[in-house]
C-alpha cells in the first residue's frame, strides 16, 4: 500500500540518516538553530514601501503592523516563511502533484492522481478570475516569501532540507508564486469536501450482495427529532418567492441506485481507495471524525450583554499544527488599508481564515454537502457516449519529474463531468468491461470513472477571505460568504453591536436525476448537474429567537428544507450535547468565556447512553464480569482516569466487527453513524444483523465483545479493571506531515512530538477521534480552540495543537501541545496596547 506522505524508499537510507542524526548531535545547537528566524532588531526587506513592525508574544504569535496593504501582506508572507517554509513548500508540491520530485519513484502514483484531478491547473485559471485588488494581495504575499528565500537555502531554510540532501542529493527551492497559495485552497476543499467514500461504499455493498434496504439500514436518515438541526426552514433568510426555487430532495425512485455495468464497482473502489491514500493537507488522517464545533451565544444570555463565539475545527493531528496564529493590522484603518484582523491563518495563504477584527468575529465548521459525484463513463475510442452520441474526450499532457528516477509522461483525459480518475487507479487504469456488460440502452464496451467536483471549476474562495477579513457587519459578512465557493462551510457570526448569525455558503449542485448517493451513469444526461443552489436559498439565520446557534456538522436544515444538500450528515451527538449544555448553563444564569471553554472540553459520551444498559444486562464471567462492574459506576464521561470509559471503548471496538461481520472488508465505522445504527439495532434483538459467524443473537454478541475487550485490556493495562485508564490508551503523537511516518526511529524522533493523553473520543464534544479498526490512538483532534468575547476583544482566548513554529526544537515548535491536551488556553489579545504589553520580541522591517 502506498504511504500517504513519505515513500517506502526512505527505509533504504536508514544507516545514512542515523549517521546524519549523530553528526547533528555532535555539531550541537548551531546545527539545529541555523534556520530559526530573527525576531528582534532590524532587517532590510527590499520591496517594502515603508517600515513594518512585527511584534511577537511569549508563544511566538506574530502581529504585523504596516501602513499599507502592500507592506502588510508582504510582511505576512515573510513571517510565514520564517516559521513555516518547509510546510509551505511541501504543501505546494502536494497540491501541484510534484511529491516525486522530493521523495522519489514511490510517489509517482500519488502525483498521477493529483495531476489528473488538476488542482494547480484549476488554481492557475482562478488567479485570472480574481479582482486586481486580490491579485495584488497575493502578489505581495509571494514577494514577502521570496524576499525571505533570497537569504535562505538548504538547512539554513529548515532542518528538513538538510535531511533531504542526504536522502536524494538535495532540492532546489523555487520562488513562491500566487498560484501556490491558490492551489492550497484546493487541498483544503479536498480534505473537507464531498462524500466519495460513502458513495463508493454504498455501491460496493450492493455489489457484495446486500439489498438496497440493507444498505439503507447502514445509512439511516438523520434523526431530526432527537438531534436538533442547525436551522429551521421557518427561520431561513430566503428572499424571493415563498418556498424558494427548489423542487425538494429526491424521493421514491429518484433515491434508488442507478443500474451500472457489471464489473465497474472494483474500479470505483480503486478510485476511492487511491483518494484515501493521498496526503491530507489538514492533518494526516482519513478519520471519519474530521468535522468541527462552533456555537455563538447572544448578549441576552451573557454577563457582558454582548455575544460570545466559540470554535474548534476537528482536523487530522499534524506536526506542526495546521494553524498559524497571527494578527494583521493597518496602522490607520482607511478604505485603502482596511485590515485590523487577528486569528488563525494557513501558512502559504495570505489573510486570516478564522478569527476577529475590530467589529465582528466568525468561526467555521464543515457543512459537508455532497459536491462530488462519480460517473461511470462509456468510452468509445477517443470519445465518450452521452445520450447515444459520441463526444470527444478532452486531453492534456503532464510530465512528472522523479528524484532518482526517470520522468513520467501522462495524458489526462476528461469528460464534461470531469477527469477520468480510473486512469490513475494504482497505475493500471480501468480494464475494459465485457462487451455485453452494459445496462439496457447502452452500447456496452469500455468504461471509465470520472469525478465531478465543485472545486475543479475555477472559483472565488480567495476573494472571500479578504472580504471576510474587512467585513464590518452582517451584510459584509454575507457578501464574503457569497464568494466562498469551496469547501462549503457553516459560518457563525457575532458583532460588537450584539448581533449573531449563521450562513451556509458554497457551490452546491442541483442534480437532474438521482441524489448523488450512488455513482451515476455518465451516458445518461438526465443525471447531469443542472445548476447550483442560489446563495439566497442556502440556510441562513440572523438573530434567532433562542439567542443561540450551534453548528457541529449535524444536519444544517430540517426535513422541510427545499433542496438536497446531502444525506451524509454527522448524526448529531456532539451538536445535541452542546445544545443541552447551553440550555443548562443559560438556566443557571448568564454565561461567560470560561463557560464556553468548559464546553470545549466536555467528554460526555452521548453515543453510549443507549448501549451501556444492554451491556450491563449481558451475561459474562471472569475478567469481563469484573470489567462490567466498572460500567455500573461509569458516569459516561470519557475522562483520562476513567476505567469505565476504557472498557466501554474497548468493547465498542470489538463489537463492530462482530455485529457487522458480513460487511467485511467494508467495516462499519465507529463514528456517529455507527453509533446511531447500533443504537437502533439494540432495540431490535431479532434483527438479522445480530446473526454472526462468531456469535449470534444480541446478548451473545454483546457478551462476546466484552470478553474480547477484557482480554485485550488485561494484556495492555493489567489484571485489575479498576486500574484501567482511558488516557493510557487514548494518546496522541503529533506526527510530522512529511517525515513523521518514515519508519526510521531517529528521523521520527527529530520531528514528532508526544505522546500526550486526552479525554474525549469519537462523537464527543472534545472530539479526539480514533480509528477503531487500528487501535485507540488519537487521529483527529480539535485543531484549535477559540472563544471570542465581543465585549472585550482582549478577553478572548485561543490555543492550537502544537505551536506557531515549524522548526524542530524551536521553543515554539510544541509549546502549546501539553496545554492543549489538558484543556488550557492562552490570552487572545488583539488591541495594539495589549499586543505591545504582551510582546517579548520586536522586529522592524525596513525598505
Amino acid at each position: 500500500m502506498r504511504k500517504r506522505v513519505l515513500v517506502r524508499v526512505l527505509l533504504g537510507f536508514l544507516a545514512t540518516v542515523t549517521a546524519l542524526v549523530l553528526v547533528a548531535a555532535l555539531l550541537g545547537v548551531w546545527t539545529v538553530r541555523r534556520s530559526f528566524p530573527e525576531t528582534s532588531g532590524e532587517l532590510a526587506l527590499p520591496g517594502l514601501e515603508s517600515q513594518v513592525t512585527v511584534l511577537r508574544d511569549g508563544n511566538g504569535v506574530a502581529h504585523v503592523y504596516a501602513d499599507n496593504t502592500r507592506d502588510l501582506f508582504m510582511a505576512q508572507g515573510f513571517t510565514h516563511a520564517q516559521d513555516r517554509f518547509w510546510e509551505m513548500d511541501f504543501r505546494r508540491h502536494v497540491t501541484a502533484g510534484r511529491t516525486a520530485e522530493l521523495f522519489g519513484p514511490d510517489q509517482v502514483d500519488t502525483d498521477v492522481y493529483l495531476r489528473t484531478m488538476g488542482w494547480r491547473h484549476v488554481a492557475e485559471q482562478e488567479y485570472e478570475l480574481l479582482t486586481p485588488e486580490t491579485r495584488g494581495y497575493l502578489d505581495s504575499y509571494a514577494d514577502g516569501v521570496n524576499a525571505w528565500l533570497d537569504g535562505h537555502d538548504g538547512a539554513a531554510a529548515s532542518l528538513e532540507y538538510g535531511l533531504l540532501a542526504v536522502l536524494n542529493g538535495g532540492h532546489d527551492i523555487e520562488e513562491w508564486s500566487p498560484v501556490d497559495s491558490l492551489a492550497w485552497l484546493k487541498a483544503m476543499a479536498w480534505d473537507l469536501g464531498g462524500n466519495m467514500q460513502e458513495e463508493t461504499e454504498r455501491a460496493q455493498l450492493l455489489d457484495a450482495g446486500l439489498t438496497e434496504e440493507q444498505v439503507e439500514d447502514l445509512y439511516p436518515a438523520y434523526p431530526f427529532e432527537e438531534h436538533e438541526p442547525i436551522t429551521d426552514t421557518g427561520e431561513h433568510i430566503a428572499p424571493g418567492e415563498e418556498g424558494g426555487s427548489g423542487d425538494g430532495p429526491p424521493e421514491g425512485d429518484e433515491r434508488r441506485a442507478p443500474e451500472l455495468p457489471e464489473g465497474v464497482v472494483p474500479a470505483l473502489a480503486g478510485v476511492a481507495d487511491a483518494a484515501a491514500s493521498l496526503p491530507r493537507m489538514l492533518g494526516p488522517s482519513t478519520s471519519p471524525d474530521l468535522g468541527s464545533n462552533s456555537w455563538v451565544v447572544g448578549g441576552e444570555h451573557t454577563e457582558s450583554g454582548l455575544p460570545l463565539l466559540a470554535n474548534d475545527p476537528h482536523l487530522g493531528a499534524s506536526m506542526p499544527s495546521t494553524w498559524y496564529q497571527i494578527g494583521l493590522h493597518c496602522t490607520e484603518i482607511t478604505d485603502a488599508c482596511p485590515f485590523d484582523v487577528s486569528g488563525f491563518s494557513f501558512s502559504g495563504l495570505p489573510g486570516v481564515v478564522i478569527g476577529q477584527n475590530e467589529s465582528i468575529a466568525w468561526g467555521f465548521t464543515n457543512l459537508n454537502p455532497d459536491v462530488m459525484d462519480l460517473f461511470v463513463e462509456e468510452i468509445d475510442g477517443d470519445g465518450y457516449v452521452v445520450d447515444g452520441e459520441t463526444l470527444p474526450l478532452e486531453t492534456r499532457e503532464e510530465t512528472i519529474r522523479v528524484a532518482g528516477g526517470d520522468d513520467v509522461d501522462i495524458v489526462v483525459r476528461s469528460t464534461h463531468h470531469g477527469p477520468l480518475m480510473s486512469d490513475t487507479a494504482v497505475g493500471e487504469g480501468l480494464a475494459a468491461v465485457a462487451e455485453d456488460a452494459g445496462p439496457e440502452g447502452a452500447d456496452g464496451g469500455e468504461y471509465a470513472v470520472s469525478l465531478q467536483w465543485t472545486a475543479l471549476s475555477p472559483g472565488t474562495t480567495a476573494e472571500a477571505i479578504f472580504t471576510l477579513n474587512r467585513a464590518r457587519d452582517w451584510d459584509g459578512f454575507r457578501e464574503a460568504a457569497s464568494q466562498f465557493d469551496v469547501p462549503a462551510q457553516n459560518l457563525v457570526y457575532a458583532d460588537n453591536e450584539g448581533n449573531i448569525g449563521y450562513q451556509a455558503p458554497g457551490a452546491v449542485p442541483v442534480r437532474g436525476r438521482g441524489d448523488g448517493r450512488y455513482p451515476a451513469p455518465g451516458w445518461d444526461s438526465d443525471y447531469d448537474w443542472e445548476d447550483y443552489i442560489p446563495f439566497d436559498e442556502l440556510p441562513s439565520v440572523y438573530n434567532p429567537a433562542s439567542g443561540v446557534i450551534v453548528t457541529a456538522n449535524q444536519s444544517g436544515v430540517d426535513a422541510d428544507y427545499e433542496h438536497m444538500l446531502t444525506d451524509d450528515w454527522d448524526y448529531g451527538y456532539r451538536s445535541q450535547r452542546i445544545n443541552d449544555l447551553l440550555d443548562e448553563a443559560l438556566a443557571d444564569g448568564p454565561v461567560d468565556g470560561q463557560d464556553m471553554s468548559d464546553i470545549h472540553m466536555d467528554s460526555f459520551h452521548g453515543g453510549a447512553v443507549d448501549v451501556v444498559p444492554h451491556l450491563l444486562e449481558a451475561e459474562v464471567d471472569g475478567a469481563a464480569a469484573r470489567a462490567q462492574e466498572q460500567l455500573r459506576d461509569w458516569d459516561l464521561f470519557t475522562d483520562t482516569d476513567s476505567a469505565g470509559a476504557a472498557f466501554y471503548q474497548a468493547t465498542w471496538r470489538h463489537l463492530l466487527p462482530l455485529l457487522f461481520d458480513e460487511l467485511e472488508p467494508y467495516a462499519m465505522s465507529g463514528n456517529s453513524r455507527g453509533m446511531y445504527v447500533v443504537g437502533g439495532l439494540l432495540d431490535d434483538p431479532d434483527s438479522d444483523w445480530w446473526r454472526g459467524a462468531e456469535a449470534s443473537g444480541r446478548d451473545e454478541v454483546l457478551a462476546a465483545a466484552m470478553d474480547a475487550a477484557a482480554a485485550e485490556l488485561t494484556e495492555l493495562l493489567g489484571d485489575d479493571p479498576a486500574d484501567w485508564r482511558w488516557g493510557d490508551l487514548h494518546t496522541l503523537t503529533a506526527t510530522h506531515e512529511s517525515f513523521g511516518t518514515s519508519g526510521i526511529g531517529p528521523v521520527e524522533w527529530l520531528f514528532n512530538r508526544g505522546p500526550v493523553e486526552s479525554s474525549g473520543g469519537s462523537g464527543i464534544v472534545n472530539a479526539t477521534g480514533w480509528n477503531d479498526a487500528e487501535g485507540y490512538g488519537i487521529t483527529a483532534v480539535p485543531s484549535m480552540r477559540m472563544v471570542v468575547d465581543l465585549s472585550d476583544r482582549d478577553a478572548s482566548t485561543w490555543i492550537h495543537l502544537t505551536g506557531n513554529s515549524g522548526h524542530a526544537f524551536h521553543p515554539h515548535y510544541d509549546d502549546q501541545l501539553e496545554p492543549w491536551s489538558e484543556g488550557g488556553t492562552l490570552p487572545f489579545v488583539v488591541s495594539e496596547e495589549a499586543v505591545r504589553e504582551a510582546a517579548v520580541d520586536e522586529l522592524v522591517l525596513t525598505p
